[in-house]
């Protein structure tokens, strides 16, 4: 049986991580949080669960207006080929969460550990991220060491990278 919310929330306190966590509305993919996101201080995260060819899995959490090269994020993240996003059952049976509620806490569920989770550099930067606690209905703030402090607890030891964006279109009125 997969972890709950509550869960979730009592071993954060358990491991003594500072974490306040807010009710809304079920949100489904970044635009659909703009009223969520404008209520709650922090920054705020997407999730992308990814696989390559070989079968490895990755979660890559990034700042919600991050812009990645998925062309290139393979080269970045030490994946064996390009990736392609993994299905829903993949994600529910191995995270334990269903699309629209992807988030780094999962990995609470992925035991062992199968799943390689990376970082967005940019997030540490910030005093407070936002996840969800397993469901879209919820939204967690908590320090981003604390957030690491939580994936190491789960043995899940995350990269911290700076993600490829992607490339920039050509200024066509420069002439160049």
């Amino acid at each position: 049986m997969k972890t709950t919310p509550e869960a979730i929330l009592a071993r954060l306190s358990a491991l003594g991580i500072p974490h306040e966590t807010h009710r809304h509305e079920a949100v489904f993919t970044v635009a659909q949080s703009a009223p969520v996101k404008a209520a709650i201080a922090g920054a705020h995260t997407k999730n992308l669960f990814l696989k390559d060819r070989k079968g490895s899995l990755f979660l890559v959490t990034a700042k919600d207006d991050t812009q990645i090269d998925l062309k290139r994020l393979h080269e970045t993240i030490g994946a064996a080929s390009r990736l392609s996003f993994g299905s829903a059952e993949l994600l529910v049976s191995v995270w334990g969460v269903e699309p629209g509620s992807v988030t780094p806490l999962g990995a609470v569920n992925d035991v062992p550990a199968s799943v390689r989770v990376i970082l967005d550099e940019r997030l540490m930067g910030f005093e407070r991220v936002n996840v969800h606690p397993l469901v879209n209905t919820m939204t967690t703030g908590l320090a981003p060491s604390d957030l690491v402090a939580f994936l190491v607890a789960t043995g899940h030891e995350p990269a911290i990278l700076a993600l490829p964006a992607p490339p920039s279109e050509p200024d066509m009125r420069s002439g160049d």
